[in-house]
């Protein structure tokens, strides 16, 4: 009897450890909430690792990490992880919610017919701007004239960053110039960089990361930056009673938007549990919950229901038809032309 007792302990602790969903994702990218729900539903755990930005991710698998069910990469990492034959095909028959996403994100340069991923949410870099500092400048806010024209940039000098980002700034300064944000051509980018090297002078700083906090306390009153980031220092600001909004426009000339999707790494254990969680978060009030959290894009159709009134009419949040012909995903370099940018970038920063 006793050996029987052990066996099903045995079985018992195993299939307990086998019910765990590895997700390598973005930090603060998915609601607790949404991930306790989850739990409940599949009687399971979900364990995650995090990472900061696409590069980090794809060297950590290329140096051996392995196990991880699900990641979340942006659009040019999923064709490097297709390339490098790392993820498993989808099995759509178990995603009937696969159906609530808007075609306009499906079918994307980077996974032909969504053979690999699932549009989980995204990001579109646009100007930012405090609405009370800026009242009576007249400035262009619905252009990209107002980060990089002296003209303008006189009226809020050392008020401005501008993302410590090669790829980000260089596409918003083609953008301004009429080309693509996915154009190579060398003398097309330095063009860009003396653009750039003009507004330099009257900007405060690159900045990446705490221009969040600079638009929030009325330091920084204009940015190049991130929608959710822009969503984040308004909430702030709110919260905070600052007595201004932080508003967000997508210049006329178009923008970068960069999509995040759910993908099956090869190295995952359980396929089955991921491609679950999947069609989980392709529920509508599921996916509504981490734009409702942070403001993140939303291709979900079922989400917008369950998304804040003030969210939903936000256009950096969900852009109609119009501006959305305006937006481009960046793809990605090769060698020799991420050698020339990183030339342009010294350059640049050197000036």
């Amino acid at each position: 009897m006793m050996w029987r007792s052990l066996l099903f302990l045995l079985f018992i602790g195993s299939a307990y450890a086998e019910d765990v969903l590895h997700l390598y994702n973005w930090n603060n990218y998915i609601s607790d909430t949404t991930i306790a729900r989850f739990e409940k539903e599949c009687a399971c755990r979900v364990v995650q690792d995090y990472y900061s930005d696409n590069e980090e991710m794809l060297a950590k698998l290329a140096a051996g990490a392995t196990g991880y069910d699900i990641i979340v990469p942006t659009g040019n990492a999923v064709e490097a992880l297709i390339r490098q034959h790392a993820l498993r095909p989808l099995d759509k028959s178990q995603l009937p919610n696969l159906k609530n996403i808007d075609p306009a994100y499906l079918d994307t340069w980077f996974d032909p017919g969504n053979q690999y991923s699932v549009p989980y949410a995204y990001t579109i870099t646009l100007i930012g701007y405090n609405d009370v500092k800026l009242r009576g400048l007249e400035l262009p806010l619905d252009s990209w004239a107002a980060i990089f024209e002296p003209r303008y940039l006189e009226k809020v000098k050392g008020h401005v960053t501008v993302l410590d980002s090669q790829r980000e700034l260089l596409a918003a300064a083609l953008k301004y110039l009429g080309y693509s944000a996915n154009d190579t051509d060398e003398q097309h980018w330095k063009q860009a960089r003396d653009l750039i090297i003009r507004a330099k002078p009257y900007w405060a700083a690159f900045n990446a990361s705490s221009y969040i906090k600079e638009l929030t306390v009325g330091n920084i009153w204009l940015v190049h930056g991130y929608s959710n980031d822009i969503f984040q220092a308004d909430q702030d600001a709110q919260n905070a009673h600052r007595g201004f909004r932080i508003r967000a426009s997508i210049p006329k000339e178009g923008a970068v938007l960069a999509l995040d999707s759910m993908v099956l790494h090869k190295s995952g254990p359980r396929p089955d549990l991921a491609l679950r969680f999947i069609d989980f978060m392709l529920d509508g009030r599921n996916s509504s919950e981490l734009t409702n959290l942070i403001g993140s894009g939303n291709p979900n159709r079922a989400a917008l229901p369950y998304v804040y009134p003030e969210i939903a009419k936000n256009p950096a949040v969900f852009p109609d038809r119009r501006q959305r012909a305006r937006l481009e995903m960046l793809r990605d370099l090769d060698r020799n032309q991420r050698r020339v940018l990183s030339r342009i970038w010294t350059e640049i920063k050197l000036r």
